[in-house]
């Protein structure tokens, strides 16, 4: 869909209003998109970890439609094929996931793993468990508090993965996804004099040497797309593919731009929601990656954000997004068109991923792994 933004009018930006209205960030109701809806809308974007941009895309008008629902309002159930969604999902994951069952990522869908979850609440207050969440189950859910303390279940489970997975990178599955692609979508675009830059192509050539790097590290490697796709992806779409590949990791790189030229540096992101649902496992990956960039490159370190884009929230391995500097920033865009400075990337992300596997008391200091030693550490095996 076209984003609904700022001078917009109709019956779309009136149910804009309208659900913010509901959701007590905005005064009154009307059909005009005016500054009080760009602020609102802002807001709202803020609370969700989208990004804040007062724009109504998709990915928040689907999270605007999703908070209609609180908890209560309606009876919850596995549905197929199409799934319920809604904020009301959303509250009731993270409150089985406090209190110890194992409903998955806060993903605002009733899934089969939601329902699993629930059902095994009801088996245990001696409910019948058919996974649906209705009036008396919501009653035992309000009698009840949290069970679980020192962190949560799924978080838990992937540390605990991680560390059974040993140092080696051998084996592992890593998914990269070039951002942007496929028709108009080329993301940031910027004329330089007689050349002209996108952000698709930069990153795809990224990728391509992201993949090369690690496989010759021992992973097995898969791009999310070619250099001219035909259609371009949703997050949902690539988050989608990342699953069915089974991939342990996932880094999607991007670029960034900004009508200020003086916007600089990188910035990492991985899922967590405004109220303070993170992945613990995403966040050291973000951390890591974020890192070992800002040291090895110069880049601005612009740090580590908490998001709850598609693609970092439909995914179930650790994901993380990566904007590596703005392509309209003259000083990073000098930098980023060097393919020796790519390269630069490149390692900083390879030694992320290995410094990922290595168990968080065995550790090394960021920018000291020499990653050409990986792969010769690999051809000596073979």
């Amino acid at each position: 869909m076209r984003s609904i933004r700022r001078g917009d009018s109709g019956p779309a930006v009136a149910e804009i209003r309208s659900i913010l209205v509901g959701l007590e960030l905005l005064d009154a109701a009307g059909d005009v998109f005016d500054d009080a809806v760009d602020t609102a809308v802002r807001a709202f974007q803020q609370s969700r970890g989208l990004g804040i941009d007062g724009l109504v895309g998709d990915e928040t008008w689907g999270a605007l439609d999703a908070s209609r629902w609180r908890l209560g309002a309606r009876t919850l159930f596995h549905s197929v094929p199409d799934a319920l969604v809604g904020e009301d999902v959303r509250t009731l994951q993270e409150r089985m996931l406090e209190m110890g069952y194992d409903s998955g990522r806060a993903d605002s869908i009733y899934g089969p793993r939601t329902a699993r979850a629930v059902a095994q609440f009801q088996r245990e207050v001696g409910l019948t468990p058919d996974g649906s969440c209705g009036p008396q189950t919501m009653k035992a859910l309000r009698r009840l508090g949290r069970k679980v303390v020192g962190g949560r279940p799924q978080w838990l489970r992937e540390a605990e993965a991680f560390r059974q997975a040993g140092t080696n990178l051998v084996g592992k599955t890593i998914v990269i996804d070039p951002g942007h692609g496929g028709g108009d979508d080329q993301g940031v675009v910027v004329p330089d004099g007689p050349l002209r830059w996108s952000e698709a192509d930069l990153v795809y050539d990224l990728a391509n040497r992201l993949e090369g790097r690690l496989a010759a590290a021992g992973m097995r490697v898969h791009l999310t797309r070619g250099p001219k796709p035909a259609e371009s992806m949703s997050g949902a779409d690539r988050a989608a593919l990342a699953n069915s590949l089974g991939a342990d990791l996932l880094i999607s790189l991007h670029l960034d731009g900004h009508d200020n030229e003086n916007a600089d540096g990188v910035a990492t992101y991985h899922y967590g929601t405004g109220s303070g649902l993170s992945s613990t496992v995403g966040e050291r990956l973000a951390n890591l990656v974020q890192r070992e960039i800002a040291v090895r490159t110069g880049l601005r370190d612009c740090r580590v954000h908490a998001k709850t884009w598609e693609l970092l929230r439909l995914t179930r391995m650790p994901a993380v997004r990566v904007d590596l500097g703005y392509l309209t920033s003259p000083v990073d865009r000098d930098r980023l068109v060097n393919p020796l400075f790519r390269e630069q990337i490149v390692e900083a992300i390879l030694a992320a991923v290995q410094r990922m596997y290595y168990p968080v008391e065995a550790d090394v200091p960021t920018g000291s792994i020499d990653v050409r030693q990986l792969r010769m550490a690999l051809s000596n095996r073979a």
